[in-house]
């Protein structure tokens, strides 16, 4: 009788496994649609952004400095930002992350 017994919820032990499973699934799918999906989004609008550079656009830096474009050097990534009137300096393009205006109009 114990023998049965034991056999029984042995049985059930393995049949949980897939509610859990299924849990599982879902917490993914609910981590990538809230989290995941819209930081990979976010980083293709960044990377169009810095791929449209052009001389004149405002942009801010990863450090957090206000500047306009004045040059973009296409063969090395880097691009020219003048920061105050005569005050020109060297940035990788990686590191420029926003359009300056969009940033004062939500202000």
């Amino acid at each position: 009788m114990n023998t049965l017994f034991l056999a029984a919820q042995q049985a059930q032990g393995q049949g949980s496994m897939m509610p859990m499973l299924l849990m599982m699934v879902a917490i993914f799918a609910i981590m990538w649609f809230f989290m995941i999906r819209p930081q990979q989004k976010k980083q293709k609008e960044i990377r169009a952004f810095q791929n449209a550079l052009q001389p004149g656009t405002k942009v801010v830096t990863g450090g957090g400095i206000y500047g306009t474009v004045k040059n973009v050097n296409a063969t090395d990534g880097s691009i020219d930002v003048e920061i105050a009137r005569g005050v020109v300096i060297t940035v990788d393009k990686n590191y420029v992350f926003a359009d300056a205006a969009s940033q004062m109009q939500t202000k």
